[in-house]
Formats: structure tokens, sequence, C-alpha cells
């Protein structure tokens, strides 16, 4: 026993059905691929995480709120990557090294 009809135009008409469904399937698997090739070239094209971060405070003009080792997720949204010189500078001028990364060890800051 087969599961298809027996006769022409049933089989013409599933046949129509299956050639439209197939046409959906291979738009969705066009738009899949395009959305991975958009993210494979998002992923190329975005920039380094900087190895070490200031905190800025509430606006531009504020002083520095904290020095964090770059891809630290305490940082918030304000900040800056800066290069290994500024982060020791300013933990010398007093900004306050974050306590969940501590960026004061990893640069090997000595206070006093």
């Amino acid at each position: 026993m087969t599961d298809l009809p027996p006769d022409l135009p049933r089989l013409r008409t599933l046949e129509t059905w299956l050639a439209l469904t197939l046409d959906r399937v291979r738009q969705q698997i066009a738009a899949a691929e395009r959305r991975e090739q958009e993210r494979q070239r998002g992923e190329q094209a975005r920039p380094p995480v900087p190895e070490w971060v200031i905190e800025r405070g509430l606006n531009r003009d504020s002083p520095p709120v904290a020095v964090h080792v770059g891809g630290c997720h305490m940082a918030g949204k304000r900040w800056r990557g800066v290069p290994r010189d500024v982060a020791l500078r300013a933990l010398a001028e007093g900004v306050e090294p974050c306590s969940h990364c501590q960026p004061d060890s990893e640069l090997g800051f000595l206070d006093g």
C-alpha cells in the first residue's frame, strides 16, 4: 500500500504543494545563511577588547571613576580603552581599581 493518492489530479496537487514547500524551505535556508554570514562579518570587524579600561563618571568632564582590566563586565557603559601607562598613572593619581577584576594586581601596582 502506498500513502499517495492513486489519481493524477490529486498527485499534481500534491506535487504543487511539495514544490511550494520546498521553495519556502530554500528561502529560509538562504535567509539563515545570510544571517550567519552577517554575524561572522560582524565578529571579524569588531575591534579588539582593550587591555585596560578607565570608567568615566556621568558626564564627559567628570573625573575617572575606576580602572578595569579590559573586558571586565563591571565597567558599565561609560568607559574608554587606555594603554598600560595611562592605567598605571590613573591608579597612582588615586582612581579606584575595580574590586572585581583587580587591575592594580594585574598591573603590579603597589599603593604607597
